[in-house]
């Protein structure tokens, strides 16, 4: 049986992910990260809600981040911003012990210039909405 501390993740996520008391990884998990450690590309998973999809894609994502770069390093799109919200506070979770990585969820619904003065973050989740409006400098 394949275990968290088996994965070859920064030892700050396995530990992480041991504080959430989380110790043998889903399906998709075993699957997804090993690859994303090897191979950091796109992916497409498919598995039924609560499986454990945030973690497959997001530990991988935030093992390879350089937090002495003070910059957006990933983007994580969503269709809603409640999906969007739910990301980034699992992100904040799986990084608590990673110094210096911040994350942001960035959604309409709300003025766009307090999220604007978040782009200095290493990771950032944003609603497809949203995207747009800083795609186009708004």
């Amino acid at each position: 049986m394949i275990s968290f501390s088996s994965l070859s993740l920064r030892e700050e996520l396995t530990r992480a992910v041991a504080d959430l008391g989380f110790e043998t990884p889903t399906p998709i998990q075993q699957k997804v990260i090993p690859h994303l450690l090897s191979q950091p590309t796109d992916i497409i998973g498919l598995a039924q809600t609560g499986t454990g999809k945030t973690a497959a894609f997001g530990l991988p994502l935030l093992h390879h981040m350089d937090v002495a770069q003070k910059q957006v390093q990933a983007l994580v799109l969503s269709p809603t911003r409640e999906l969007c919200m739910q990301i980034q506070e699992e992100f904040k979770k799986y990084s608590k012990h990673l110094r210096g990585l911040k994350t942001t969820a960035v959604y309409g619904g709300v003025p766009i210039s307090g999220q604007i003065r978040t782009k200095n973050q290493s990771a950032s989740g944003s609603s497809h909405t949203r995207t747009i409006d800083r795609l186009a400098g708004a």
